[in-house]
């Protein structure tokens, strides 16, 4: 990468007067026309969406994980028609009044069963897929599916229609991210870095782990997050192995420390591990970091297009050699995953997938690269994470946080 690369933009407000900035109107053209050529490509004469990432890829339109994770909403894109929506009552006429890409008429009140409380004998399900069956050009064409709950999609062969993988399609679709995606993920990563620094300033002794998760939810909120889907606390004698989840544990002197923090802004996610010493840190502690950071530092250098992600993943140390039985137990350790919309988007990178099946990296592509080394001590455990995107010139990254060395937080 130049040196004098000018910084990807992370512009906080998303449109002034006085700056060509995010254009969403461009994001949303680039997102459907994505996913047309992905429906041209495949077998299909329609998409049926279910996975709420997709909906909104297609539909520019979002509803919040309580009601949007409930197998209720739903999407149909075919060949020839604007995109159709079915939301959850009131929030199909919200659409009609404030998503003015859409055709009122097809924003729909929907009602499939909330995950089966309303039972499939109540008929929801049928008089669904019966509506459906009308609107699809070719009712005799396959209809790809991304995710479905087994009663409906009985119900789809029970009416005749023949069901497809569309998941497999729409990833295909969301690869590569457009330059406002990319401001999106910057921006979601900046709001991160700032957390950070907050975090580090908090980290003592007598702090619980569940105490930093507040901190964390509080100020992401505060800086325009729309979700705060996960934070991941773990600290001391919880780091190794690595339980993926926090507590109320109490943060101790010479604690190891590391935190993933999982958010998005304007439904573009993070995924942002940093480690830290609590007042110090032991030279076992030190000599995990060190190996972890070389085994980023090796990842992100072979960043570039063309390269396969086995070359990566090859970069990085056998499950064997860290402790564990198989690549199976040690999965999502020594790691990498796209970002987007979702959290774990393509390119999969590890040495489960990756050696049997390589991705090549293109241009556009955002993904994180994760490392994980066990400290000497046996309990301990360092981590990091760095966001990347792909260029014609190697890796750039969204992460900037420092992490090249071990921060030690107040220290004594």
């Amino acid at each position: 990468m130049p040196e004098d690369a000018r910084p990807l933009p992370a512009p906080g407000h998303m449109a002034v007067d006085f700056e060509q900035r995010l254009d969403f109107d461009r994001l949303r053209a680039y997102r459907l026309e994505r996913a047309r050529a992905a429906l041209e490509a495949s077998e299909c004469g329609a998409f049926l969406l279910f996975d709420f990432y997709n909906i909104r890829y297609v539909t520019q339109t979002w509803i919040g994980g309580a009601l949007g994770d409930k197998m209720t909403r739903y999407a149909l894109l075919t060949r020839d028609k604007p995109p159709m929506l079915w939301d959850f009552g009131s929030a199909a006429r919200h659409h009609r009044l404030f998503s003015p890409w859409l055709d009122p008429a097809d924003c729909h009140a929907g009602m499939l069963g909330l995950r089966g409380a309303i039972a499939p004998s109540a008929g929801l399900m049928r008089e669904a897929v019966t509506q459906l069956k009308d609107l699809l050009d070719d009712p005799s064409a396959p209809v790809g599916v991304d995710l479905v709950e087994p009663p409906f999609l009985f119900e789809m062969e029970r009416q005749g229609l023949r069901v497809r993988d569309a998941q497999q399609h729409m990833l295909d679709a969301r690869e590569i991210k457009s330059a406002d995606e990319i401001t999106l993920l910057n921006q979601a990563a900046a709001m991160v870095d700032g957390v950070y620094h907050d975090v580090v300033q908090a980290l003592r002794p007598g702090v619980r782990e569940n105490d930093i998760v507040a901190l964390v939810a509080k100020r992401l909120y505060e800086m325009g997050s729309d979700q705060v889907e996960a934070v991941n606390a773990v600290s001391g004698e919880r780091c190794n192995p690595h339980p993926h989840n926090f507590s109320d544990r109490l943060i101790r002197p010479g604690d190891q420390a590391f935190f993933d923090i999982i958010h998005s802004f304007n439904g573009y996610r993070t995924c942002y591990y940093r480690t830290f010493g609590v007042g110090s840190a032991t030279a076992a502690q030190r000599a995990a970091y060190a190996r972890a950071r070389e085994w980023m530092d090796a990842a992100i250098a072979a960043v570039k297009p063309g390269a396969g992600t086995d070359q990566i993943a090859a970069l990085w140390p056998r499950a064997e050699e860290f402790g564990f039985e198989n690549e199976m137990a040690a999965f999502g350790l020594q790691f990498g995953h796209g970002l987007g919309l979702g959290l774990h988007e393509r390119p999969i990178i590890s040495r489960l997938n990756s050696m049997r099946e390589p991705v090549e990296l293109r241009p556009g592509m955002v993904f994180a690269l994760e490392t994980y080394c066990p400290a000497s001590d046996g309990f301990s455990a360092a981590r990091i994470e760095e966001e990347v995107v792909v260029t014609e010139d190697g890796a750039r990254l969204l992460t900037l946080f420092p992490a090249q060395d071990l921060v030690i937080a107040n220290p004594y």
